[in-house]
């Protein structure tokens, strides 16, 4: 048993059995789905990047390019569309997901070198090689045309270089002897590739620059109170050049073609000229932070009826606030079209609760949502519930049920309780490699915190900080001793 653990070739089938049984018995599909492959069939059979609005093909910006054109590579590729290309679809997106545990792999010998250039590597390698191919929060998205698979390679890709470049910066305040064979770390040699990386991430996912800026923040730490601002801004400039590169081409289609300057997908998902609903969204936030909230209204908004009997009790303060709603509600259903007065409507709503409970709506909401985006046990794409409570009747009713849900909650603790102490364990071992987690940290938070401010939260966004967090994992389980004092770097 022992010596299938220390195969990483054992693993890589492991991981590759893991994938395809997600494929070929728990193939998913999501809304977003529909939109991917209608607009790379579009892409592919009509040469315009574009949905059907209203019986017509209409150009739209709504989602980034980047997966619509591998699923109309895919599509060329076999010579079928959508539900007949989807086996090919998913084993593409399976070799996508291998790719990116390799760079998980080549983050986390990374991340110890940083802690110790003599520490034995093999050990780390292996368990982050392990951990990344049998993770099953990362490796179900191989499943269902979504952008996932592309969004957490790509990131990890980038990880890669972006604590290159953190870690370069280090060495402009700490330089470090070098053997004349070494390779010098310069942060030119990090910064472009860091930025071409984001960018062509951001192809796939508009947020991803929040890796980048990360970056930003944690080398500005480093060099900008140690008085080394010119090198700060030559980081930012060629990685922020490189991360718009990529962008161009798709920056010039939306001038052109929809005659707007625009080099991500509009952050509301709307089409041009159609209603942006800012009341209802702020007033969801008031009460709104678990998934399962959004398919009671604003996944229903413009396509079907709403309920306010369906809607939770926190989402009203008062028996006065709920026939409010209610009133709102029964002239929306009418035509299933909120109007800008309905949506008016919604706006004063939403004021008048915060300025009720302001600390609900800035505060105590966003933490709930980060707590549900990290801590779900992550099965909507798995033919199960997903209830654990009330333990006795869950037991009762399909205890199958409750046991994969529970199961995967506590892998999903697990994964995260690993990446914290992983952290500590970097932190403490050397301060050479704080820089690193730092940023890595730094990045996770970020991310959850814009993640936060959506209105509609979905786990499946956090998925991007697990190669961070199996990365830093790994070195929690590499068995090293804390070992600081010949890794102070001098002065």
């Amino acid at each position: 048993m022992k010596r299938i653990f220390l195969s990483s070739f054992a693993a890589l089938v492991a991981g590759l059995c893991l994938r395809l049984l997600f494929v070929l018995k728990f193939p998913a599909s999501s809304g977003d789905t529909v939109l991917y492959e209608q607009m790379a069939t579009n892409w592919l059979k009509h040469g315009v990047y574009a949905m059907e609005v209203n019986g017509a093909i209409q150009p739209v910006d709504l989602r980034m390019p980047g997966y619509p054109a591998y699923l109309a590579l895919m599509y060329w590729l076999s010579g079928k569309t959508e539900d007949a290309a989807h086996l090919l679809v998913m084993l593409g997106q399976v070799a996508v997901d291998v790719l990116g545990c390799i760079f998980i792999v080549w983050l986390a010998g990374l991340l110890l070198v940083l802690g110790d250039r003599h520490a034995r590597q093999g050990p780390v390698l292996r368990t982050a090689w392990w951990l990344a191919m049998l993770c099953p929060f990362t490796a179900n998205y191989t499943a269902v045309a979504l952008t996932e698979s592309f969004a957490i390679a790509l990131t990890a890709i980038a990880l890669v270089f972006v604590v290159g470049f953190s870690a370069s910066a280090d060495e402009l305040i700490f330089p470090k002897p070098r053997k004349p064979w070494e390779w010098e770390n310069n942060y030119r040699h990090w910064a472009i590739p860091a930025g071409l990386a984001v960018g062509v991430a951001t192809l796939f996912r508009p947020e991803s620059p929040l890796l980048l800026i990360a970056g930003w923040l944690a080398t500005g730490w480093q060099l900008l109170w140690r008085r080394r601002a010119g090198d700060w801004l030559r980081i930012v400039a060629y990685s922020g050049i490189a991360c718009i590169v990529p962008l161009i081409p798709w920056a010039v289609r939306n001038f052109v073609t929809l005659h707007e300057v625009q080099f991500l997908a509009p952050k509301n998902s709307n089409l041009p000229g159609e209603l942006v609903p800012y009341g209802f969204m702020a007033w969801e936030k008031t009460w709104l932070f678990r998934m399962k909230d959004c398919y009671l209204a604003p996944w229903k908004l413009n396509s079907e009826s709403i309920d306010v009997d369906t809607l939770p009790a926190r989402a009203f303060d008062s028996p006065e606030e709920k026939r409010r709603v209610a009133e709102i509600l029964e002239q929306y259903n009418n035509d299933l079209t909120l109007t800008a007065e309905e949506d008016a409507a919604f706006g004063q709503l939403a004021r008048e609760r915060t300025a009720r409970h302001p600390l609900r709506t800035y505060l105590w909401l966003p933490l709930l949502r980060a707590a549900i985006l990290w801590f779900t046990p992550r099965i909507e794409l798995l033919p199960v519930a997903g209830h654990v409570f009330p333990l006795a009747q869950m037991r009762e009713d399909d205890p199958v049920d409750q046991e994969v849900t529970s199961g995967l909650f506590v892998l999903n603790v697990v994964y995260v309780v690993l990446g914290i102490w992983g952290a500590i364990k970097l932190w403490k071992w050397s301060v050479a490699a704080r820089s690193a987690v730092s940023l890595l940290l730094l990045y996770i938070v970020v991310r959850t915190a814009f993640l936060t401010s959506l209105e509609t939260p979905e786990p499946r966004y956090v998925l991007e900080c697990f190669p961070a967090l199996i990365a830093l994992g790994a070195v929690a389980l590499s068995g090293r001793k804390y070992k600081t004092a010949d890794t102070m770097p001098p002065g």
